[in-house]
């Protein structure tokens, strides 16, 4: 079977499933922006294509994201035009749609079967909008145009496809119906086998002392420290959080950029905003205690997580970060806000503790729980661990039915 792939940012979600299928004998294609010229990755051929120059026009601003995604669905239909004039013609094609990489390729295939990765349909009521009193929407009334708006993509890109992925029940349960019916929940998989406990993990700090699981170290991770992810939050607390616990190491991880959500002020990042409104309250003894690590490489990561006493995972009701499964994965005990997406994975109690979103104190009396009791951590940890392997492991749960939906995806349209 020929499959297309389409992501701006290949692999992305279909770093496990695209080198799978080639291992199970299909001829894998990929469009991505990734690459300059062809190159084969892990079996898969990676096809590039380009945006060309911007136009520079006067675009209403409601309309802005949807231009940008007509603009790369345009790159991505000439590219699939060039494909077909060499003779190409996928069986199947899967694509991530949140950059309307996808929107005309039924127009260039239409016999191609189309499987999309449905991550999020926009919703324009609490809590989904809202949810945070502190960044409140200037106009409300106009955001919900903007945000009906936004959802055009998902629309026109599901009137082509003949079935959609979603990787939790919260982000599939954001489509309304009809579009819903054709979503398939299956998650895009942790790898349990690489992400286990390790008693021996160590992590070596920038200041080059080396912690391991003697130390008591907090850890809290985005992919981009920002209010969506709770970093306000975390950041209030952490005064109190250094003044209780005078051994802790508080290990930050992110980037400096913004994923979701506002933009910070011109020249500012919300990194340094919240350092900044802290910093007062916390002695330099106490700070230099505070290690904001930047990204690391996946292998640090994996070792940082893994002896970790206490994750902090915090966010908004929005995409589940894949951060929280790992942790998960490697046994670690877990304290994290009571919305929905986490609600999901967590029980309270069970396998990890919840706390109110915008409880600060609450947040740090919840870390103390677990720092003063080896015994809960061992618990939470081991049930956090099962619960991940049971259901979200790669290879025995996630790629099987990810391959049996490409399969039956095949057969969609006969």
């Amino acid at each position: 079977m020929k499959i297309l792939v389409i992501h701006q940012n290949f692999p992305g979600q279909y770093k496990h499933l695209a080198p799978a299928l080639v291992r199970a004998g299909h001829e894998v294609v990929a469009l991505t922006l990734r690459v300059e010229k062809p190159v084969v990755w892990n079996g898969v051929r990676l096809i590039p294509y380009t945006l060309g120059e911007s136009r520079k026009q006067q675009t209403h601003p409601w309309v802005l994201d949807f231009d940008s995604k007509v603009t790369r669905g345009g790159a991505c239909f000439q590219a699939a035009r060039a494909l077909r004039s060499q003779g190409y013609t996928p069986d199947v094609i899967l694509a991530h749609p949140g950059w309307g990489e996808a929107l005309f390729l039924g127009d260039v295939w239409p016999n191609a079967r189309i499987g999309v990765y449905s991550e999020l349909y926009h919703i324009d009521g609490y809590p989904h909008v809202g949810f945070d009193p502190e960044f409140p929407v200037r106009d409300p009334e106009a955001d919900r145009v903007r945000l009906r708006l936004k959802n055009l993509y998902n629309h026109l890109q599901f009137d082509a496809a003949d079935m959609g992925i979603s990787p939790t029940r919260f982000q599939a349960d954001t489509f309304p119906q009809p579009l819903r019916d054709k979503i398939t929940v299956i998650h895009d998989g942790i790898d349990t086998a690489a992400l286990v406990p390790w008693p021996e993990a160590t992590y070596t700090l920038p200041n080059g002392r080396v912690l391991s699981r003697a130390d008591e170290v907090i850890t809290f991770v985005n992919r981009n420290l920002e209010p969506y992810r709770g970093y306000h939050v975390f950041m209030r607390a952490l005064p109190e959080l250094l003044r209780r616990r005078p051994n802790a190491q508080i290990l930050v991880v992110g980037g400096d950029s913004v994923s979701y959500g506002a933009q910070p002020p011109a020249g500012k990042t919300w990194k340094q905003i919240f350092i900044d409104e802290v910093r007062g309250q916390i002695s330099d003894e106490d700070w230099a205690r505070v290690h904001y690590l930047g990204r690391i490489p996946y292998d640090k990561f994996t070792a940082m997580l893994q002896l970790s006493r206490a994750h902090i995972y915090l966010t908004y009701p929005f995409v589940l970060s894949w951060s929280m499964l790992e942790t998960m994965s490697v046994g670690g005990a877990l304290v994290a806000s009571s919305t929905d997406p986490v609600k999901e994975v967590l029980t309270d109690g069970e396998n990890g503790l919840l706390v109110d979103f915008f409880d600060g104190k609450g947040l740090v009396d919840r870390v103390e729980e677990l720092l003063d009791d080896e015994g809960l951590r061992r618990r939470l940890g081991m049930a956090a661990r099962d619960f991940v392997t049971s259901g979200y492991d790669l290879n025995r749960h996630c790629l099987p039915r990810q391959m049996e939906w490409v399969n039956a995806l095949a057969q969609a349209r006969g």
